[in-house]
């Protein structure tokens, strides 16, 4: 897609997978950073918030001519953003409250280089089957929920829970693979 290389600001391995659907041209170079939200900010505006955090750290290490991309995933259900579970009753909690409901998935994405910088977001809507308990305890029994917004990896086993989705099923993985390409072609001209 383009000569110029492209850094991936993320240590997440689906992103990685995510990135190769667009370029091979990609390296991975995940910066730490505070990811503390404002008081009060929306789940669109937390993901577009924390992508241009994280670009902007990556961004103090590059070259002039690299294209870095930072990303951000949140889940949220009754305005309520879910993060990261902190252990397997936080894991619990979540899925109980995503149980027979439809929630969204926003992915927050920064582009940027030593010039110009492009910030976008995009929403998923996802339907949950109702959770029986003992579905919700298998499930949380399994490594998958303990790094993942929303306590869910809805390409791993979590993809029988879900009922439906409407919008980017990439998108709810981590990265908006098809406007990204898009976004980045628009960047790149």
């Amino acid at each position: 897609m383009t000569e110029r290389k492209i850094v991936l600001a993320s240590q997440s391995p689906r992103r990685k997978e995510l990135i190769a659907l667009i370029t091979d041209n990609v390296e991975i170079r995940p910066v730490p950073c505070d990811e503390t939200l404002p008081e009060g900010i929306g789940a669109r505006e937390a993901v577009e918030y924390l992508s241009k955090i994280k670009n902007e750290a990556s961004l103090k290490g590059s070259s002039p001519d690299e294209i870095v991309i930072s990303a951000d995933t949140v889940v949220a259900v009754n305005n309520e953003i879910l993060g990261k579970p902190l252990d397997k009753d936080d894991a619990g909690r979540m899925l109980n409250l995503l149980s027979g409901k439809t929630h969204q998935v926003y992915t927050g994405v920064t582009i940027s280089d030593s010039e110009k910088s492009v910030t976008f977001s995009e929403k998923t809507d996802v339907v949950f089957y109702d959770l029986t308990e003992s579905e919700i305890e298998e499930y949380i029994s399994t490594s998958e929920p303990y790094d993942k917004a929303g306590s869910y990896a809805i390409q791993g086993k979590a993809s029988l829970l879900v009922k439906g989705i409407n919008g980017d099923y990439f998108n709810v993985v981590g990265l908006p693979v098809a406007r990204l390409k898009r976004e980045l072609a628009n960047f790149i001209k």
